[in-house]
């Protein structure tokens, strides 16, 4: 019996817990570049990249052909009981990578929200405080600290009960929805006279661009603002750049557009074009505040991955793919705004680099059904979309930066198709 998309989601609901979610139920034969085959051998368009994973695309020859050479080698040690080189090439690259003219460590996890996590240890270890500020509408993670550092409940929270004290939250600001950067740095003030003093506060930490939130930048002016304000606490910064990362906005890091730099950086996604691997760079004397055996995990830094990553920073390079994703996000935002100009729905058009978001409402209102219409439309067409958002009404497009102009024209049209049938 052929094996189809809906059997697979029979035996899904049968074996797999709810909660973990799926977006579309489509299941996957194979992929390439920016193209996937479901099993029932149907192309789609991949505007997704796994959520922001491959900026190299699907499969990069190079990024095969270094993992291959690793597996003829081996495949797992733990670098904290055998090291290898390749983490320490990886930890060496980042430290040349992140912003930040100072000495830098690194060290490598799997996830996001490992990342995350060990940021807050390292901060949290460097200042003997224990507070933590995040903002509105942030994500950073679902394992349990990062989820009390995540600014949406449902999904990510919902029926779990109150998360981890000692997280406090201020706005991000974001002028469509009314918040001004004064309005967010007075709700910092505010924290710091009715919840926390500042020497409660070991880090604030902010996305440069929201991911979950709905792409959602910082202005400079902001963040050299936040930068000031922890200098003068002794407070530290930490950029979580998950989603951001690895040339996603044009630079391979977006706190390089902010004109500061963070004191730790996160790091993971497409950093390994498709493998696990996460970290975090700081400044050197903060990163070793942290003695041996207080950092690193089983799988951190697996030597695969490691390959992997430092293939990625080479294609980057040999492929211009920084001046790729500024071009890519200049062609996509042309033509959405296009659109934009017939479809009253559409309110915003925004982003940084190929990190680019269309904001949705009907009669003034956020619009997550419509928005919803429009992933569907499009993915019955051949197009894989996310959406985004505190309401679930943004549009979020994460195209490989490695995907050819005819693909994304392509994928444009069905867009602009989509919007046209569900007006």
């Amino acid at each position: 019996m052929m094996t189809t998309n809906e059997s697979l989601m029979v035996r899904r609901q049968a074996a797999v817990a709810n909660g973990v979610g799926q977006i579309h139920p489509i299941y996957t034969q194979r992929a390439d570049n920016a193209s996937v085959w479901d099993v029932e051998g149907r192309e789609f368009i991949d505007f997704a990249g796994g959520i922001a994973v491959l900026n190299t695309g699907h499969l990069h020859n190079k990024v095969k052909a270094a993992v291959a050479e690793q597996l003829e080698l081996f495949s797992h040690t733990c670098f904290m009981v055998l090291g290898y080189e390749n983490y320490i090439q990886v930890c060496e690259k980042l430290n040349h990578l992140v912003p930040g003219n100072f000495a830098k460590k690194t060290a490598l996890f799997t996830s996001g929200s490992e990342a995350v996590e060990n940021a807050v240890k390292v901060a949290r270890a460097y200042t003997k405080r224990s507070g933590v500020i995040a903002f509105t509408s942030g994500y950073h993670g679902r394992t349990m600290a990062a989820l009390a550092l995540t600014g949406k409940v449902a999904p990510y929270s919902k029926g779990m009960g109150l998360m981890s004290a000692n997280v406090f939250r201020a706005e991000f600001p974001c002028a469509l929805h009314g918040i001004s950067d004064d309005d967010a740095i007075a709700s910092i003030e505010r924290i710091f006279k009715n919840d926390a003093e500042p020497d409660d506060i070991a880090a604030i930490i902010i996305e440069p661009v929201q991911g979950e939130g709905g792409f959602y930048h910082t202005s400079v002016e902001f963040m050299q603002r936040l930068r000031l304000l922890c200098d003068q606490h002794g407070i530290m910064l930490i950029a979580d750049e998950v989603q951001t990362g690895a040339g996603r906005t044009g630079t391979f890091f977006a706190m390089e557009q902010m004109g500061v730099a963070a004191d730790i950086t996160t790091f993971a996604k497409s950093i390994a074009g498709g493998f696990p691997l996460s970290g975090i760079t700081g400044r050197a004397e903060v990163m070793d505040a942290i003695g041996a055996g207080g950092l690193g995990g089983t799988y951190g830094g697996n030597p695969l991955a490691c390959a992997a990553a430092l293939a990625v920073i080479d294609v980057f390079e040999q492929e211009q793919l920084l001046h790729r994703a500024s071009a890519l996000g200049f062609k996509l935002k042309e033509s959405l705004q296009g659109m934009a100009s017939r479809h009253e729905q559409i309110v915003d058009v925004r982003g940084l680099g190929a990190m680019i978001a269309v904001e949705l409402m009907q009669n003034g209102e956020p619009a997550p059904e419509y928005c919803a219409q429009i992933l569907k439309e499009a993915r019955d067409r051949g197009l894989i979309l996310l959406s985004c958002g505190t309401y679930g009404n943004v549009l979020r497009i994460l195209v490989p930066l490695t995907a050819p102009d005819e693909l994304v024209d392509r994928g444009l049209e069905i867009i602009s198709a989509s919007f046209d049938a569900c007006c």
